[in-house]
């Protein structure tokens, strides 16, 4: 027996269908799992100082990013860090 979907059940199904290669142009997803233990400490982290997952992993590439701009430099001065 299927679910009859309601009028505003249905218009958001055929948004999603028109617009899904749309949105897939336009962003991404890190589709990845960590353990519960860390994601706790993430998401408390994040909740109490008002960071969205998105800043987070802004943050986080910018931070990355700044490294390996550093060991690169080293590398090339024969300093390694």
């Amino acid at each position: 027996m299927e679910k009859t979907l309601t009028p505003g059940q249905k218009a958001r199904r055929k948004y999603e269908a028109v617009h899904k290669e749309e949105r897939q142009a336009a962003t991404g997803q890190f589709s990845t799992r960590l353990p519960r233990e860390i994601f706790t400490e993430i998401n408390q982290f994040l909740n109490e100082h008002h960071i969205s997952k998105v800043q987070l992993i802004y943050a986080g590439y910018e931070a990355l990013r700044s490294v390996v701009e550093q060991r690169q430099k080293g590398d090339e001065h024969g300093v390694h860090i």
